[in-house]
């Protein structure tokens, strides 16, 4: 990794924006696996802007790479005030590209970000903006992955230097 993204992604991961659980989210979208540690959770809460359904804000929480909390920070900036069809069409690499280009390895954090967020918009098109359901398995990641380690599933977390 060249030192301008590494720099990049460092300050993303000082000083996320976005990140944390959102109450009144309209969706929720969870991608990743506890068995190998990526995971990625995307509220979004919607508003009317001139007659259009938009995103007024989006929140994630994470457990992945210092890349994957960076990627996931600056696309929650990046979706404020568009269209759900304008975020659905977002590659990973458009939600990334304010860190500039990743290094093959690390393209995966951009794909499990777009895929949170896609997750959270699936059928979201036309309806009404209703609350997300809650998650079975819990609330959060964090209670997610406790809820895996009842039923005897292995969780291993590394965190990145």
């Amino acid at each position: 990794m060249n030192d301008d993204l590494q720099s990049k992604i460092e300050d993303a991961v000082k000083n996320p924006r976005n990140l944390g659980e959102m109450k009144d989210a309209d969706a929720i979208g969870t991608v990743g696996s506890a068995d190998c540690g990526d995971m990625l959770r995307m509220w979004v809460k919607f508003k009317e802007e001139d007659g259009r359904k938009v995103i007024d804000r989006a929140t994630f929480q994470t457990f992945g790479c210092q890349t994957a909390i960076a990627v996931a920070s600056v696309a929650t900036e990046m979706l404020a005030g568009k269209t759900i069809a304008e975020a659905r069409s977002m590659s990973g690499e458009e939600l990334a590209a304010p860190l500039g280009p990743l290094p093959p390895v690390k393209i995966h954090c951009a794909q499990l970000v777009e895929s949170a967020l896609r997750s959270a918009l699936s059928g979201e098109e036309n309806s009404p903006a209703t609350p997300a359901p809650r998650i079975a398995n819990g609330s959060t990641l964090l209670s997610q992955l406790n809820a895996g380690q009842e039923t005897g599933r292995k969780i291993k977390i590394i965190i990145e230097k």
